[in-house]
């Protein structure tokens, strides 16, 4: 193989194509893994989990909570996975646990621009990449350890597998497409599943081959979805209780419980059957509506170039025709159009509408969408920029998302107020110079083509200036907790709150005091748990504090009803558990009710002697 072969990549691709490759690569492992320690234990939750996997195999296969296998927790196991064979490999620390997220964020990347070369060429998949790189939530969540960056690997390859299957209606990529999403279901269960209609119905309407072939191929891409999905949840459903860890976030016990009620129908009527209501809390930020993903807290997570996204997906489908080489070539494109288009439509139409709790971190799930339409509609669009109503189009978007990005930075006035000056006079002299470059001349065309290529550039530096310096600024400040966002804080968004209190400070990691952790860590070998508190809050802060397992009573939010207070009288009398925290937020979660985990607060309360450490009450069930 010749270095040139190395260089350029495919033969058809120009000699700069690999190398900008090469370059968006590292500029995106930089963004994801620069100071990844900063943030410490991140999303504790998913911390203590990993490292219970590290510790039992049992914990990893099942994704409990600890290791002691009390209760896993509220999602499937499938990026648990991943932490925790990292935690195995490389020890407990903010590193091993962050980096396979800033990896995922980087194959996706990398993954994006595949399935976009394949069809509209290296300048479009360089475009898509950068976009899907830069997006704030992306830099956010590629940092941090929820389930999100996995799942968006898994649904990607899943596109990659459909415009595969697209090209010559082959049977196998369909089936690789369907397990890439049932991986997804084990990752974040029925969010996987929001990617379908456009997956199906892309490959029925534009596979090369006959409609009863098409048919039996998707059902049996559905087959292979069941598969890749639910081995895991039969090994689950028929393993006794009494061998396995109570399944957190449902009310019996029951996976697809948890699967088709809070993690799956009830986030979108807002009745989450787990307990934790989070209406009742005002849990999420704004309320649902039309507008949510523009709003002040969602805004400038995602909405950089969403309308442009989908002006783009439009006009590129129209426009398929007129700026392809071949008539296959734009029915291929029409079908990228299509299928990235209803990911983004699907996709957005249900997280602004959901009742249900809502995060807009949640809006990771548009951004391949968002970046592949764009780098796709753009290509299209420059194709046809000799012609004026192609080059006013293009035109007309990068003004409009100047304008919009000047709109969105005002939001948050006081962070770098110069940029949206910048920014707007970039994008609308950019929008300009592109019109002009496609009227007619009556004698040489050098100064215009000289011309476009350099509009096209500081219009891409016009439309990318906001979000990244979003997503510099969620490099900069470490983060921590369930409730994180990009970029600087906006002071529009309403976040929730809970009996009086934000909602934000109900999950702040906040490590343990020294000497707390010294108490906990006094013979800790010779109990199952070392220290037992209502809510993961706590239970996680304990547990990767002092290396031993801690009961999450309760479960996340601690209104799982396990364990009942007879369970827990068993326990302490068996001298299962040496210690009891309270948790004074807990009440706020129980609210009027009498649950589980409020009468085993009680009894301990009534039956044992209180310390009290660095304003920590300690119960000693041992005495």
């Amino acid at each position: 193989m010749t270095f040139r072969r190395v260089l350029r990549g495919r033969d058809e691709d120009p000699i700069w194509a690999r190398p900008a490759l090469t370059v968006l690569l590292v500029v995106a492992a930089l963004l994801y893994g620069w100071g990844l320690g900063a943030s410490g234990w991140a999303n504790s939750f998913y911390s203590a989990a990993a490292q219970a996997g590290s510790i039992s195999w049992k914990a990893w296969f099942f994704g409990s909570f600890d290791a002691a296998n009390f209760i896993t927790v509220d999602k499937t196991p499938g990026a648990l996975w991943v932490s925790g064979l990292s935690v195995r490999l490389f020890g407990l620390n903010p590193w091993s646990i962050l980096l396979p997220q800033a990896l995922e964020g980087v194959a996706t990347v990398a993954l994006l621009y595949a399935v976009v070369r394949r069809w509209f060429g290296p300048g479009a998949a360089l475009l898509s990449g950068a976009v899907l790189a830069t997006t704030p939530v992306a830099t956010l969540m590629y940092r941090y350890n929820n389930p999100d960056a996995l799942l968006m690997l898994t649904l990607v390859a899943g596109a990659y597998a459909i415009v595969r299957a697209v090209e010559d209606a082959r049977t196998g990529w369909l089936v690789l497409a369907g397990a890439c999403v049932g991986l997804g279901f084990l990752t974040k269960m029925l969010q996987a599943l929001l990617v379908l209609p456009a997956f199906a119905l892309t490959y029925l309407v534009f596979a090369p081959a006959p409609v009863g072939r098409r048919v039996r191929q998707v059902l049996l891409g559905g087959a292979a979805l069941v598969a890749s999905a639910g081995w895991w949840v039969a090994i689950v459903e028929l393993t006794p209780a009494r061998h396995r860890p109570y399944v957190g976030g449902s009310t019996d016990d029951n996976v697809l419980q948890l699967a088709l009620g809070y993690n799956g129908f009830g986030r979108l009527t807002g009745n989450e059957i787990a307990g934790f209501d989070g209406r009742r809390f005002g849990f999420g930020f704004d309320p649902p509506g039309w507008g949510r993903m523009f709003d002040a807290a969602t805004g400038g997570q995602i909405a950089w170039l969403l309308p442009a996204a989908l002006l783009l997906c439009l006009a590129g489908f129209a426009l398929a025709g007129r700026s392809a080489a071949a008539p296959a070539q734009a029915g291929r494109w029409r079908a990228a159009y299509a299928l990235w288009g209803g990911w983004l439509v699907t996709t957005a139409l249900i997280l602004s509408l959901m009742h249900g709790i809502f995060h807009p971190y949640y809006t990771l799930a548009l951004a391949p969408a968002v970046a592949a339409l764009v780098g796709m509609g753009a290509h299209t669009l420059w194709r046809l920029r000799s012609d004026r109503a192609g080059a006013n189009l293009l035109a007309a978007v990068v003004a409009g998302t100047a304008v919009w990005s000047c709109l969105l930075l005002d939001r948050s006035a006081a962070f770098h107020p110069w940029l949206r000056a910048v920014v707007a006079v970039t994008g609308l002299l950019a929008a300009a110079a592109l019109a002009w470059s496609a009227r007619p001349a009556r004698r040489d065309r050098r100064p215009a083509a000289l011309l476009a290529p350099l509009a096209a550039a500081t219009a891409l530096a016009a439309v990318l200036a906001g979000p990244v310096a979003y997503s510099l600024q969620t490099v900069a400040a470490p983060r921590s907790g369930p409730l994180v966002s990009a970029g600087p804080a906006m002071p529009g968004a309403r976040a929730g709150r809970a009996g009086g209190m934000d909602m934000a400070r109900l999950f702040v990691n906040r490590a343990p005091d020294p000497r707390v952790r010294a108490l906990l860590a006094q013979n800790a070998g010779a109990y199952t748990w070392v220290v037992a508190t209502v809510g993961s809050r706590g239970a996680a802060s304990y547990q990767l504090a002092t290396g031993w397992p801690a009961m999450a009573v309760g479960g996340f939010s601690g209104t799982d009803p396990t364990p009942t207070l007879a369970q827990f009288q068993r326990d302490v009398a068996a001298k299962r558990i040496h210690y009891f925290i309270g948790d004074p937020f807990a009440r706020a979660f129980a609210g009027t009710r009498v649950s589980d985990s409020t009468r085993i607060t009680d009894w301990v309360q009534h039956n044992y002697p209180a310390a009290t450490i660095d304003g920590v009450t300690i119960y000693d069930l041992s005495r």
